[in-house]
Parts: C-alpha cells; structure tokens; sequence
C-alpha cells in the first residue's frame, strides 16, 4: 500500500513544484511510498534532477490533467486526469491518502464521488491550520458546505479534535464553536443545539463553549467550529488583514530615512515573525470526513509549501486519522438524532 498518491499535474507550477517538495518531504518522512500520478514523459527528467523524490515515488502515467478553471462537472467525466486517477488509488485500497495543488471544486467533487464520505458522515468539511497567540488553531469549515445544521456542526467537532491530535500533536485538543457572543444564549437554535450535544458527549470535558471571532487568533481554543460560509469569510478576512499589516509595515519603513535606521534594528525580530507568519507552512488545507485523506495544497505555492501539505498527509495517515473519528461517531450520532425528538417531546408534553 503506497502511504500517498500524488497529483503530479495539479497547482500553477506544475511537475517542477510537486517533485522538489517530495524531495523536501522524503528527509522528514524516509519509510513514505509515494505513487506519482501524472505526464511520464515530463515526470522522469524531472526526478532525475531530485534523486530524494526518485527514491520515494512510483510513477504511474495519466494522459490528461483537469485544468484550474474547469467545472466540476466537466472534471468528474474526465476518468483518465492524475487528479481523478489519485483518488481513484485511495478508493481502491491503494493509498491511504491523496495530496494535490489540483482545482478545488474538482477537487471536492472528485472526493465525494469517488472516495467517499465515512459511515455516519453527513457531509466532509474543509480544515486547515492558521496561527494564533498561543500556538496553531485547526478551523472547519473553511467553504465545503456553506449551510449547516446541528448534526454537521457536531461532526466538524469530531473531525476538527481528531485532526488536531493527528497533526499538532495535542492529546486533549480544545474546541469551540464560532458564534456571535459567548453567552449561551447568542446565537441560532442548530449552534445551541450543538452546544448541548457536545455538553453530553465524549468531548464534553473539552469543549470550550461558544468563541467570537478575536478568539480564532487569541488561540482560546484549539479547534474553531464554524459552517463553512462564515468560516470562509473569518479565514479571507484573516489573510486580508495579514497583507494589510505587511503593506503597512512596508510602507512605514521605507517612507523615510529614520524609518529605514528603525528597520535595521528591528530586522532580527522582523525576521523571526516573517518565519512564524509564513503561509508555506500552513499551506495544507484537508477535505475531513472522508474515506481517505485528502489534502489540498495551495496552487500557487512553491516546493517548501507543497512539502508541508505532503507533512499534514503523512501526520494524518500515520496517526491513522480516519479511525479516531470512527471511535467518537457512533456516540455522537445517538445524541443528534435522539435530542431533536426529546425535544419534540417536551415541547408536547408543555
């Protein structure tokens, strides 16, 4: 069984890109056996040049590849695409996870049809690592599904608590759901419910509460559980913020000669927060819920960006992700679908 399969076509630069990171990955990661699905004629010069990522990769030729602008729909009648022919190795037993810089929404489809949604899962979420004042907080939804009820919220927890032991290596992570105030009674009857699914279940002793929108980068909790539209507006505004303070910075130390004196000795630290901040490494955003991993890199990355989505994969298969939700779901799935008829109950009974 290969640990990964490899889009090799996927993201804007292509086989050159996705081969130099499996080059940076086969150091941290020397027992991974990675098929490389892709253009052969293109692939082999290429690991020629990166003897690391030769070691580590079987090629297996695809004909086509699904561009960055095509539809969905379009990408799912393409059966012989690296993007289609990956997930079709995780479906088959082949690997245990995918990794690629691919088109999204194809992406996404791809994953539903042919992968797969775990028993028990009602749909897969969008999740990925930002950074935060006390460390790195794991966000879901990030845009999968922009409306949800109850039950999905209650699983994006579970996902959200095994994905965040697989890849930040926590043993109790903390987790909160993303809403309009702290108190328990903001917000709409699906969050409250899920609130009070969570008080009742297994990760009771780890859930947080409700969490407002500073504490995503305060790291007051280390799991943030949103549906995916506000999830994806908080995670855009985050990186708008981020380029807004980089141009301001910028700007600042470069407006004048006492300007440019104050950058010199303030460079050290500069440097250090620059390194902390760099969106290369959290560059690995993760389809969870589905019968596989599955992760997706950014396309425009670069090798030392794609290595670290290769690393969230590799966390997540050699932790074994998928079987620490198996283990809550069953449990979860009791109190989801047993509250709303007690709760019909008491309404009658009142």
């Amino acid at each position: 069984m290969f640990s990964l399969a490899v889009d090799a076509m996927g993201g804007d630069g292509g086989p050159d890109v996705v081969v130099a990171g499996l080059a940076l990955a086969a150091d941290r990661h020397r027992g991974a056996r990675v098929l490389l699905i892709g253009d052969e004629k293109r692939l082999r010069p290429i690991l020629a040049r990166h003897p690391k990522a030769a070691a580590i990769c079987t090629v297996r030729h695809a004909p086509t590849a699904i561009s960055m602008d095509m539809k969905p729909t379009a990408a799912l009648r393409v059966r012989d695409s690296s993007l289609r022919m990956v997930m079709d190795a995780v479906a088959a037993g082949e690997a245990a996870g995918v990794v690629s810089a691919g088109n999204s929404g194809a992406m996404l489809a791809l994953a539903k049809i042919v992968v797969k949604t775990l028993p028990g899962i009602a749909r897969p979420a969008m999740a990925a690592i930002s950074p935060s004042m006390k460390g790195d907080v794991v966000m879901l939804d990030l845009g999968a599904n922009v409306a949800c009820d109850t039950r999905n919220l209650v699983e994006f927890a579970v996902m959200g608590e095994a994905f965040a032991k697989a890849v930040l290596g926590l043993p109790a992570p903390s987790i909160g759901l993303l809403n309009v105030g702290a108190e328990e009674v903001k917000g709409d009857e699906r969050l409250r419910q899920a609130a009070e699914v969570l008080r009742d279940s297994p990760l009771a002793s780890q859930f947080h509460g409700f969490v407002e929108g500073h504490d995503i980068t305060a790291g007051t909790t280390d799991v943030v559980v949103t549906d995916g539209f506000t999830g994806n507006v908080a995670l855009k505004t985050g990186e708008g913020a981020m380029k807004m303070a980089s141009g301001l910075f910028r700007q600042v130390f470069t407006s004048s000669m006492a300007g440019r004196l104050a950058y010199l000795l303030v460079r050290p630290a500069l440097m250090r927060m620059k390194d902390w901040l760099d969106p290369r490494r959290y560059n690995g955003a993760v389809f969870v819920g589905l019968n596989g991993v599955v992760v997706k890199s950014h396309g425009g990355t670069d090798a030392q960006g794609f290595a670290s989505a290769v690393d969230v994969a590799m966390d997540m298969v050699t932790h074994q992700f998928n079987d620490s939700i198996r283990e809550r779901l069953a449990h979860m799935t009791t109190l989801t679908t047993s509250r709303p008829k007690m709760e019909a109950e008491r309404q009658a009974a009142l």
